[in-house]
């Protein structure tokens, strides 16, 4: 997969590149995780064996790309992963609840973008 430049608010210097988010299937989703975010695999396919595994029932499906398709459309930006995670970490420590509450509306909303990725974004 190619990578294609993203910018993201507040880094400084040459915009990061990016691999493409996948063809949103759990096989090609597992091959993005595979070679551009490994640290990720042994919980998608942890998590996979336990939900879905040998399943007839293919209701758990959706749910799981969702989750795994946020997962990757973070961890495959380090500079988004990074503020996700010091938001949270800001969050947690703040002794302001509506400090700590507008944090966390950003953690939010940034997830919420990662989600909506599409396919070669």
């Amino acid at each position: 997969m190619p990578a294609h430049a993203l910018h993201f608010d507040g880094y400084e210097g040459e915009p990061l590149r990016l691999p493409p988010m996948p063809e949103r299937t759990p096989q090609a989703l597992r091959l993005a995780i595979q070679e551009h975010t490994p640290h990720l695999l042994p919980d998608f396919e942890a998590h996979w064996k336990r939900v879905i595994g040998d399943a007839f029932n293919i209701t758990p499906v959706p749910a799981f790309m969702r989750l795994w398709w946020t997962q990757y459309a973070i961890a495959r930006n380090p500079v988004l992963d990074s503020h996700l995670r010091d938001l949270e970490a800001r969050a947690a420590e703040s002794e302001d609840p509506e400090e700590s509450t507008r944090l966390l509306e950003e953690y939010s909303r940034l997830r919420h973008e990662a989600a909506e990725r599409k396919p070669g974004e």
